[in-house]
């Protein structure tokens, strides 16, 4: 039987803020949330022969975790410094680039979202002393193909897209569609398209079995005749499946420990990197990608509907156009603005990142719930540029 190649990606976010927010508030839920960061490498040391996952780190997390004060008040819970050190072992873990406040990026302002991507790399190189970032994580799996030229930019080589939002160019039958990467072209710019089994990811963020998983790949790949990259993709902190601490009831100590085991021992199911099976097998046929984002609690991630579903949330998106061209303009001191004498860099400087955090997914996720988190945020930003923000600068 030809080996089935498993790709396991998981995003880890938190908005600014919100680990100590928890830490103060619900002291529980911060201390899983570790919990299930610190499982991550520990978890892969014992198969570092076979065990290999994806991280995608948002800049907001890294920030966090990398701060003297957050890693001193949570040293007795876990260590973080170790912990991003052993993030860095490139033997178990591809680190994924992303975007550092964590953005939909098809919904921001066109003008910010190589910032976003730019600051993301500064941490991502810093912390994670490395020179480049094969693969990109779209945050919220947000994309639409204009995104193509600027990853390629960046130097990303490929990117994960949700296998809903799939259409093939060159005719090709739906195993190849799901479990082969693919090239997606934008104007002169391409980059190499991964696909996210959405059906497959779902039972993973609820919890699955590893014999129902292996029966389940050998199906849906039986028609292939090439080596298939099967890719899964959650969330790696949320959810009882990968919070729970205890041992064999969670995704770590119980489902990747037996893939582990079987893997080690030949089995069909093998764990791979997408940077490893692009050098061996390439990519082949072209698609486009429909613009959406992956699927959630509440909705399909056609047309963005999680963020833009309420008029609160499209009128803050709105605002974001509006106070990014004021940003952008007295930066580049086409518009009026009383960023003038002394002081003035640092009021450009906090107005930017202001703009930037407000952009933050999390603002739009919930509903109306956090879309005020977003308005302070253009509000600062505004007053930095009126009058000058109270001393602060950008993190």
């Amino acid at each position: 039987m030809t080996t089935i190649h498993h790709a396991l990606v998981l995003n880890l976010h938190q908005p600014p803020g919100n680990l100590e927010h928890l830490l103060a508030e619900n002291e529980w839920e911060a201390r899983e949330i570790l919990f299930a960061y610190d499982r991550i490498a520990r978890t892969l040391w014992d198969y570092a022969d076979v065990g290999r996952a994806h991280l995608s780190l948002s800049g907001t997390l890294l920030e966090t975790l990398s701060s003297p004060d957050f890693q001193a008040q949570v040293y007795g819970t876990v260590d973080c410094g170790a912990m991003l050190w052993h993030w860095q072992n490139e033997r178990i873990i591809e680190v994924l680039g992303t975007g550092y406040y964590h953005p939909v990026l098809p919904l921001i302002p066109e003008a910010d979202r190589a910032e976003h991507l730019s600051r993301w790399l500064g941490i991502g190189k810093h912390l994670l002393w490395r020179p480049r970032f094969n693969g990109f994580w779209p945050p919220e799996m947000g994309f639409s193909m204009e995104l193509i030229p600027l990853l390629q930019q960046f130097g990303y080589r490929y990117v994960i897209v949700d296998s809903d939002h799939l259409e093939p160019v060159t005719p090709m039958r739906w195993e190849e569609l799901r479990y082969r990467p693919h090239v997606a072209r934008y104007g002169d710019a391409e980059i190499t398209v991964i696909v996210r089994d959405r059906e497959l990811s779902d039972a993973q963020e609820a919890g699955m079995e590893f014999g129902w998983f292996a029966n389940e790949l050998a199906e849906r790949t039986k028609w292939c005749d090439f080596p298939p990259l099967v890719t899964t993709c959650t969330d790696g902190e949320n959810g009882g499946w990968f919070r729970n601490t205890t041992a064999g009831a969670n995704f770590w100590s119980c489902f990747y420990r037996e893939l582990m085991e079987s893997a080690r021992h030949d089995g069909d199911v093998q764990p791979i990197f997408i940077s490893d099976y692009l050098r061996h097998h390439g990519a082949h046929g072209e698609v486009t990608v429909r613009a959406g984002a992956w699927n959630t609690g509440w909705h399909h991630g056609r047309d963005f509907l999680q963020w833009t579903g309420s008029e609160a949330q499209k009128a803050a998106l709105a605002r974001l156009e509006t106070v990014s061209a004021a940003v952008h303009g007295a930066r580049d001191g086409t518009e009026g603005s009383d960023c003038v004498g002394i002081g003035a860099t640092e009021r450009l400087d906090e107005a930017y990142w202001r703009l930037l955090r407000a952009e933050t997914s999390c603002n739009f996720y919930w509903g109306e719930e956090w879309v005020h988190r977003c308005h302070d945020d253009l509000n600062a930003a505004e007053d930095a540029l009126r009058h000058g923000a109270e001393a602060g600068s950008p993190p």
